[in-house]
């Protein structure tokens, strides 16, 4: 039913926050020899999820290691303005999607309520 009322934007909603972590990890482990960075493929988990795969599932199915541009010699892929750029980016267009699930929830209230 929650499909039917909110379309993706459910679906959108989990992956982004399952994003916001993943970068949030990067970024904790910028310092960390050896560490690779990941990120989720936002349109490819999307898709697997609007096709019935789990949320989670399309999450783990959609990471992929990043390629840096300046790799450092310890070994870790995290290159730091990147990710603080990707996870504003991210933060953004998680904000967005609960701004737009909101209002779906303030127009059936109103509905609800005769309104």
């Amino acid at each position: 039913m929650s499909e039917d009322l909110f379309g993706v934007h459910g679906q959108a909603l989990a992956l982004r926050s399952q994003r916001l972590a993943m970068l949030a990890s990067n970024i904790a482990n910028a310092a960390t020899p050896g560490y690779r960075a990941r990120d989720i493929d936002f349109t490819a988990a999307l898709d697997m999820a609007s096709q019935g795969m789990g949320i989670g599932d399309a999450g783990s199915s959609a990471t992929r290691y990043r390629v840096p541009v300046n790799p450092s010699i310890d070994g870790n892929t995290v290159e730091l303005s990147t990710e603080q750029t990707l996870f504003a980016e991210n933060a953004v267009q998680y904000r967005a999607t609960l701004s737009f699930l909101e209002g779906r929830i303030n127009t059936i209230r109103r509905a609800l309520k005769g309104e």
